[in-house]
């Protein structure tokens, strides 16, 4: 059994139908170590829903095999096209549903905030966070597309975040909470 004052293990993800990217690292003490990462390919399924049904399965799979003791999770950014937009919010909602599930504590982070705690430059671009992420924690090799990279610099963002206050992004420790911090999004 892992003492969590001073052993814990962080699952980042990066939300998306397409593709979503997911990392992990543990802490241990002050130090963090880099334990995977990897991306989940929903291209191949047709159906939006069935997409939506594999984020979920998948995310309760790396919890079941993880124990993570925190998600951390990249929040949508807002583009023009309302229709990409929504999708992203439902993946993010139902990997956020299964960590909840399993009442695991969930920070939100804008992707600047997560750009600027990685690299010091919330203009960043995805190649530079990887690059970074590569020598803090002394990766061998970096995967092809980039998106677990996300997933993983949304754990060490969180990592480098720990017992701040979370500016540009929002915390949730259970259903409760969302739903207190979320109380004009919920109907009566």
């Amino acid at each position: 059994m892992k003492d969590s004052t001073t052993e814990r293990i962080i699952l980042g993800i990066d939300p998306g139908t397409t593709i979503m990217g997911f990392g992990l690292i543990k802490v241990v003490g002050k130090k963090m170590e880099f334990l995977q990462l990897n991306e989940l390919q929903l291209s191949k399924y047709d159906d939006h829903y069935k997409r939506l049904k594999i984020i979920f399965e998948r995310t309760i799979e790396l919890i079941e095999t993880f124990h993570p003791d925190e998600i951390a999770i990249e929040a949508p950014f807002f583009g023009k096209n309302v229709q990409s937009m929504l999708k992203l919010g439902r993946a993010q909602g139902v990997a956020m549903a299964a960590g909840l599930s399993r009442d695991i504590p969930i920070t939100e982070y804008a992707p600047k905030k997560i750009k600027m705690a990685i690299t010091g430059s919330g203009n960043a671009s995805k190649e530079q966070v990887a690059k970074m992420l590569q020598s803090i924690l002394k990766l061998k090799t970096l995967p092809k597309n980039l998106d677990s990279t996300d997933g993983l610099a949304a754990a060490v963002c969180h990592f480098y975040n720990t017992g701040k206050t979370v500016a540009g992004g929002k915390s949730y420790s259970g259903w409760a909470s969302f739903v207190k911090q979320n109380e004009s999004r919920v109907k009566k």
